[in-house]
């Protein structure tokens, strides 16, 4: 193999799109850059009070365009014509109506501003009652199309948001003829293969969230579509019944997507999947291994052999599907609704008299005001979680539940609200803050204690994203509550590195996905060791925890 292919990973996250670009070889990031979705940090086609969050197909496309073209600026001379390989993650499920040419209905003039004809981002709880009322006919089904999927379906997943936007929105129904995960539209956009009927769909996409499995063909029936909502009728054949692992070649770059990125038609494209899935990947998951992507909400991936897996059937997380993280193993993923977005809007809570009094106020300049708003804003986060790490365990009084966004393991409902209590007159926002962290950290123990529970077994866990490379305190503790070491992977951009990997066997590079793994792997930044002591004390603290959250599901938000 020589040296000098390259290969390019992509990551869309929740609020940006990040690129990196890499030696085939040996794993060496040459460069990388980062693009925030600006109609997003807008706010544009959002209602946080709907829980309605959509995003538009140009800032995907955007995205796209400025990181890959801005990233090889910073690569030596000839690095784009030796770049052989590209894929994708992206968040999910983040689906979108399509017309019969593939083409997402926002980017037809007459939908341009209409937010159901937008990608649905994965936390758009919009269609809980889709979600209720799929879950129940299942139950009654002759066939459990949620057995896959952890036996619960979720409102952050398609066929609940699908369901939702024809019935919801009558001007898009007729124009409406297919819908597409994010991870899927990329990869057909640029090899031009974009009609519904022949885009290469993702194991990882439709296995989890789908309710696709080989076991019943594919996709439910027709007559369990229909009966759930007669809109979707003529949907499933206008779908697909095969789906492919992300080491296999969708095509090539079109000549227009080569000249637009500058690159070269011989850049094989690879099948999309999850960022948390491909980002497992980029920290060299292996069986018996628990991956956190910690970021504004968390995602749990395993691996295991099916000969480990054998029948099992892991109840209340978000699926177990062939190949969706490996080829030839069973991935499995579970997770959190809220992690650092429960972080985030406890700093806007603070935050308020800033944005709402002194931004107005009168006594000082306005660049002053904005670079004080600016220099508190940073700070809140690092500053709360350096006092807070200063308050011994058995004095961490208050008590919360990390539900703000419901909940996405074990047993999803978005149903569910977050709960802080215990508080008296002497509660700081440090230690309101500690309390967060510890409910979020307590959120992780509940999906750890389900897979071994069921026989699922968990000897090292890895963190990746922003959170475990720059939070010791939150990391420290949630070494200390799952009594478990924690290695954090050094790739700061560890999806967008896991990508890379996929790329490079999808462009031939490697045959398999654990050699690109073996190869290009970047190792551990750190190490986090268990305090035995603090372990003791958060036994006790969870049992708490665990108390209060079956008493707000059952008694207050019943």
């Amino acid at each position: 193999m020589s040296k000098d292919k390259f290969v390019i990973g992509l990551d869309y996250g929740s609020d940006s799109c990040r690129a990196v670009v890499v030696n085939a070889a040996t794993g060496e990031e040459l460069a990388s850059a980062v693009k925030y979705y600006s109609r997003w940090m807008e706010g544009k086609y959002c209602d946080p009070l709907k829980n309605r969050y959509r995003q538009h197909p140009l800032d995907y496309i955007e995205g796209l365009e400025t990181t890959v073209k801005e990233s090889l600026s910073k690569c030596p001379a000839g690095t784009a014509e030796n770049v052989v390989g590209i894929a994708f993650d992206t968040t999910g499920s983040t689906p979108v109506l399509t017309d019969k040419e593939g083409t997402p209905l926002a980017l037809l003039p007459e939908f341009a501003e209409n937010p159901n004809a937008m990608f649905i981002l994965w936390k758009d709880h919009t269609s809980i009652k889709e979600a209720a009322e799929i879950n129940e006919l299942a139950r009654r089904w002759g066939i459990d199309y949620t057995a896959y999927e952890g036996g619960i379906y979720s409102s952050e997943w398609v066929w609940a948001k699908m369901a939702h936007l024809l019935r919801e929105d009558e001007s898009i129904r007729e124009t409406a003829y297919s819908w597409i995960e994010h991870c899927d539209w990329l990869p057909a956009l640029i090899t031009g293969k974009t009609k519904p009927e022949e885009v290469y769909r993702s194991r990882c996409a439709a296995g989890h969230k789908a309710m696709w499995h080989e076991k019943w063909d594919g996709l439910p029936s027709e007559e369990f579509l229909t009966t759930l909502e007669p809109l979707l009728a003529g949907f499933r054949s206008h779908l697909f019944e095969k789906t492919y692992t992300s080491d296999t070649h969708v095509g090539n770059l079109t000549e227009d997507w080569a000249k637009r990125l500058g690159l070269t038609t011989n850049v094989a494209v690879a099948v999309g999947a999850f960022d948390c899935h491909m980002g497992a990947v980029g920290a060299e998951i292996t069986p018996r291994t628990f991956v956190r992507v910690i970021g504004t909400s968390t995602c749990d991936i395993m691996v295991s052999s099916y000969e480990e897996m054998g029948d099992k059937l892991v109840p209340g997380i978000c699926g177990q599907v062939d190949g969706s993280v490996i080829p030839g193993m069973v991935g499995l993923e579970a997770g959190q609704s809220g992690f650092g977005d429960i972080y985030a809007w406890f700093k806007r809570v603070l935050a308020w008299p800033l944005e709402n009094i002194l931004a107005n106020s009168t006594l000082i300049d306005g660049e002053t005001k904005d670079k004080l708003i600016a220099e508190t804003m940073d700070k809140i986060i690092p500053i709360l979680s350096m006092e807070a790490a200063k308050v011994p365990v058995k004095d961490s009084s208050i008590l919360a539940v990390d539900w703000m966004n419901g909940r996405r393991t074990p047993d999803a409902s978005q149903l569910v609200k977050g709960t802080i209590t215990g508080l008296n007159l002497a509660s700081s926002a440090p230690l309101i803050f500690r309390a967060l962290v510890e409910a979020t950290v307590f959120g992780s123990k509940a999906i750890v204690d389900r897979f071994l529970e069921n026989g699922i077994k968990i000897e090292s866990v890895i963190g990746i994203g922003g959170i475990s490379l720059k939070s010791p305190f939150v990391m420290q503790t949630l070494a200390d509550v799952l009594n478990m070491p924690i290695k954090v992977a050094k790739a700061e951009q560890a999806c967008a590195f896991g990508a890379s990997m996929f790329a490079a066997v999808a462009a031939g590079v490697y045959d398999k996905v654990e050699d690109a793994q073996k190869a290009m792997g970047q190792g551990f930044a750190k190490e986090y060791y268990p305090n035995h002591d603090n372990h003791l004390a958060y036994q006790a603290l969870y049992e708490k925890y665990s108390k209060l959250g079956k008493f707000t599901e059952n008694e207050l938000f019943v």
